[in-house]
């Protein structure tokens, strides 16, 4: 009998609406965003916005939270550039190994796949990686999320707070959101001060401002502490754009200790770095998951690993993957102490 592609995927998203959206195994996490989001903008709303001018200032916050929840979603619920799985390794790039098991006095090859190979980008070698669980070569940027048990086009981080990782397909929303977010955070902060200094003009002192609307001075700390975070971000984000980096890749750069001496292979010059990110077209997902799939189509299954510790090393890029998109510096101090 047929399924659908989302019934069979062997990843580990979630999916509603019969696969039209695609969410990580961690989507209940965007409980939590949504309540940071939403609940000081209601209190804006409701408590500091009727005491200025007019009704202007709640309206814009209104249209403001509008949009960061649609950033939200189109960062959340949609493919962020999975790569298919193979059904089969690529036999193309078996090779045979000479130092094979010794039968009766002979030598027999033993077939195998190369760990990685080299392509050229941009009149560059890179080497990319091949991936035992989806059982193809990665193009180049490309990650697996150990979170999501997916390969990742221009894979930036996975972000616990969306829900998802951040890819080829999504990375556009995903910092429109965040910087989004941060304008929301200045306007709430300027706009609670203003109430405050208005409240100061008719009370005389500041305290009694404070305790005629102590909800001002509560969104002006919230907004503060948070606009550390997203804010920080986005200017981390807008380094990462100018340059033509990844997360992912300036983690890698530094952990290796390579520095700025490793040459950016991908870097266009800023302005045609920023019109890759923002202008150029959002390339249609190379997954249906809503299509029907026969049963011999399913075999999306893991591939053995004869030769290492498959489970052990997923345990560690689990962990990566979670925090790359917070702290890079844990997860140099958790490697250097492992290898002492």
């Amino acid at each position: 009998m047929a399924k659908r592609q989302y019934e069979v995927w062997q990843g580990k998203n979630k999916f509603i609406f019969k696969g039209r959206l695609i969410f990580g195994p961690d989507a209940k996490s965007l409980i939590v965003t949504l309540l940071l989001i939403i609940v000081p903008v209601i209190i804006f709303c409701t408590n500091v916005a009727r005491n200025l001018f007019d009704e202007t200032s709640g309206n814009i916050a209104g249209y403001a939270i509008l949009m960061v929840l649609v950033l939200l979603l189109l960062t959340s619920a949609r493919d962020p550039g999975i790569v298919p799985r193979n059904l089969h390794p690529p036999t193309e790039e078996i090779c045979y190994d000479s130092s094979a098991s010794i039968d009766i006095g002979r030598q027999t090859p033993t077939p195998r796949l190369p760990p990685t190979k080299e392509v050229i980008v941009n009149g560059v070698p890179v080497r990319v990686k091949y991936c035992i669980t989806c059982q193809l070569y990665r193009p180049p940027r490309c990650s697996h999320c150990s979170v999501c048990d997916n390969c990742v086009e221009r894979f930036d981080h996975h972000c616990p707070w969306v829900g998802q990782c951040i890819g080829l397909r999504n990375y556009r929303s995903f910092f429109l959101f965040i910087s989004s977010s941060t304008i929301l955070c200045i306007f709430i902060f300027a706009m609670s001060a203003l109430n405050i200094k208005f409240l100061t003009d008719d009370y005389g002192t500041v305290w009694k401002a404070i305790k005629e609307s102590p909800l001002s001075l509560v969104l002006m700390v919230y907004c503060f502490i948070f606009l550390w975070f997203v804010g920080g971000l986005t200017c981390f984000h807008l380094y990462l754009i100018g340059t033509n980096q990844t997360t992912c890749e300036t983690f890698r750069i530094r952990y290796q200790g390579q520095g700025l001496a490793r040459p950016r292979v991908y870097d266009r010059g800023c302005f045609n770095n920023f019109r890759q990110v923002f202008c150029s077209k959002i390339k249609p997902s190379r997954n249906n998951f809503h299509a029907y799939v026969q049963e011999n189509e399913t075999g999306f299954g893991r591939a053995m690993n004869s030769g290492g510790d498959l489970e052990g090393n997923r345990r560690e890029k689990v962990e990566d993957d979670r925090e790359i998109g917070g702290d890079l510096l844990k997860i140099s101090q958790r490697r250097e102490a492992e290898d002492v």
